[in-house]
């Protein structure tokens, strides 16, 4: 796979995984959403993390550095909005909340920032 075509994986993920915050805070809002916490946990099933786990990236990406601390991240990213999703369904709004606006903004944001940097290491 060539770093132009990774650099692109890499544009949609951003774009696909902010979208997730819209998607709690929903959730959050409403008490119930049309995704299980378990399913969001799995950080294999969103576009980015089929692709992640896919057989397009080649073994000397997978073995990368770059590679490892973002699948590492992107995984924790999944954990932790499963949390919140939990917390939602359960009716605990205020504490999903908070988690929502603290630890959930940071994992973001750091998987974003990695991102960004394997992005700049690619070009």
């Amino acid at each position: 796979m060539s770093n132009v075509a990774i650099i692109e994986e890499i544009n949609k993920a951003i774009g696909t995984h902010g979208k997730w915050k819209l998607r709690l805070k929903t959730a959050i809002a409403l008490g119930s959403s049309d995704i299980t916490p378990d399913k969001v946990r799995c950080d294999n099933l969103c576009e980015f993390g089929t692709w992640l786990y896919g057989p397009k990236i080649s073994p000397d990406v997978r073995l990368g550095m770059p590679y490892k601390v973002i699948k590492r991240l992107h995984a924790e990213f999944h954990e932790f909005a499963a949390k919140i999703m939990q917390k939602a369904l359960e009716g605990q709004a205020v504490v999903a909340k908070q988690l929502l606006d603290g630890e959930f903004k940071d994992k973001s944001e750091t998987l974003v920032r990695a991102l960004t940097k394997w992005k700049r290491e690619l070009q």
